[in-house]
């Protein structure tokens, strides 16, 4: 017989705590290292201090993910955002990942982060409705 569980929906931050303590705990006895993932933030400035551009993620697990990279309108197509990727290839060979993972969606750039190297490894459709959500990955070895 099965036991008997309890759902609860929403914010419990002790319950998290747990969950989050119990995954690192599991990933630490399968792989015999910390699993920690430190910040990564760049930004590109004008010459009068303005954020132009910028990107922000992490690094763990020997990746740097790119949760989100940004340019101001009149900055897309001048150079800017290949500075901005090649800076952050740098910094992850730095910190010694095997390469740069991320996401953007068709309505985005896709095409763009392909001219950088980048590589697609999936696709999820209808994610927005109606758009893809592209999975790229560019592997440094």
């Amino acid at each position: 017989m099965q036991p008997a569980f309890n759902f609860t929906l929403g914010v419990d931050p002790h319950a998290r705590d747990v969950v989050v303590q119990g995954l690192l705990a599991y990933n630490f006895e399968q792989m015999g290292r910390s699993n920690t993932y430190d910040d990564f933030e760049l930004y590109a400035r004008d010459e009068h201090g303005e954020v132009v551009g910028g990107m922000f993620g992490q690094s763990g697990m020997g990746w740097l993910y790119i949760d989100y990279l940004w340019l101001q309108g009149d900055q897309r197509g001048n150079g800017l955002g290949a500075q901005l990727i090649a800076h952050a290839e740098d910094e992850a060979r730095r910190r010694g990942c095997v390469g740069v993972f991320l996401y953007t969606y068709s309505f985005q750039a896709p095409g763009f982060y392909e001219k950088q190297g980048f590589e697609r490894m999936g696709v999820l459709e209808d994610c927005p409705p109606g758009h893809q959500r592209i999975y790229l990955k560019k592997h440094f070895g």
